[in-house]
């Protein structure tokens, strides 16, 4: 039997300290630094966020990313979308997890990269400090990053579409010259003995942005709106941010999840591959305290709902098209997770277990 859909979580290789992270925040900061700090905003504001099955861990273990992976695979995911940070000149954060998991094979569980092409900066502590910028320092930078790629796309366990590995980008249209880019390293691709590449960039709340004039051959469209909830007006039949409350007089934003339910996937028919985001929570209350956006009273149960719609957008596809991204598996301190947790347990991780089974 064709499964229902393949679900790929985007996930966060983070947990670990890094040099640069040091330097900036203060000896041994992750994620968890945060997360661990959080309080309640108002009342009822579930705060702060403790993980359980797997605890605060380590991706620097081995035995962790195989935990995550087992879990992952025991609930019915398809594979990790690792994010993968390049900031030209051969620069590179938080890539100690995926170097390990690329060197040693392990864990035997499906995965892809999306190049997360944004600058680091201050904005989510409300300034704006630039801490690392994204940057293209040209062609001979695309050739050495898509020799660093191609490691990871010859991979057993990388995930393909028609033979071809799937490579999502964050930003494409932030990328000068795009279009020759896609090309340069699709005949790179071609090159190395690949069939091709299988390109898909996120749509960051435009509906009508087209992947195929950036030279891509999907989209996948996010549909959280900023922190401040305000994006263009041309975009404004899927603007949930309209009846948006205030808290307390400050910029803290709360939406109901039943309530935005209905417009965080696409609505309107496109002509080209598109495949939707399942977002089953979110509270980046954690990074940005009373400047953050928090979707209150999310529930497995509404999850469920919200997903079986996702998987509904790709259902009439080929079995290999029927992609559902996850938005996401481990963003912990922006409240966008499916790990277990004190509070709900393992009971996003049933849903996506029981949906994706049927």
């Amino acid at each position: 039997m064709s499964p229902r859909a393949r679900l790929i979580a985007f996930h966060l290789p983070q947990f670990h300290p890094t040099p640069q992270n040091d330097a900036w925040w203060g000896k041994g900061f992750t994620e968890w630094t945060n997360v661990a700090k959080a309080k309640p905003l108002f009342p009822g504001h579930y705060q702060p966020h403790v993980p359980a099955d797997l605890g605060f861990y380590d991706l620097r273990l081995h035995e962790a990313r195989h935990a995550q992976a087992e879990l992952a695979k025991e609930s019915g995911l398809d594979g990790f979308c690792y994010y993968h940070y390049w900031f030209g000149d051969g620069r590179r954060m938080l890539e100690r997890p995926v170097n390990e998991i690329l060197s040693s094979g392990e864990p035997d569980f499906p995965f892809c990269l999306c190049w997360a092409n944004h600058s680091w900066n201050t904005v989510w502590q409300g300034t704006n400090e630039m801490l690392m910028e994204q940057t293209y320092p040209g062609w001979e930078d695309h050739a050495a990053h898509f020799d660093w790629l191609l490691q990871a796309f010859r991979d057993p366990r990388y995930l393909t579409l028609d033979g071809k590995p799937i490579f999502v980008i964050y930003a494409p249209k932030d990328i000068p010259d795009v279009e020759q880019v896609m090309a340069f390293w699709r005949k790179r691709a071609l090159d190395a003995g690949l069939p091709g590449l299988y390109l898909i960039g996120v749509s960051n709340y435009d509906p009508y942005w087209d992947p195929r004039s950036y030279g891509l051959d999907a989209s996948t469209m996010q549909m959280l709106p900023n922190r401040d909830g305000q994006v263009p007006a041309r975009y404004r039949p899927w603007a949930w941010w309209k009846a948006m409350t205030r808290a307390r007089g400050n910029s803290l934003t709360i939406r109901d999840y039943r309530d935005v339910m209905p417009n965080l996937l696409r609505r309107n028919q496109v002509e080209w591959d598109d495949y939707p985001i399942a977002l089953p929570n979110w509270d980046n209350t954690p990074r940005s305290g009373e400047r953050g956006l928090v979707l209150q009273n999310s529930t497995p149960e509404l999850f469920r709902i919200h997903l079986r719609e996702a998987i509904s957008c790709v259902a009439q596809r080929p079995p290999e098209r029927r992609i559902v991204f996850l938005k996401a598996w481990n963003e912990w301190a922006e409240g966008n997770y499916v790990e277990p947790d004190q509070k709900w347990g393992r009971a996003y991780l049933e849903v996506i277990r029981e949906e994706m089974g049927e």
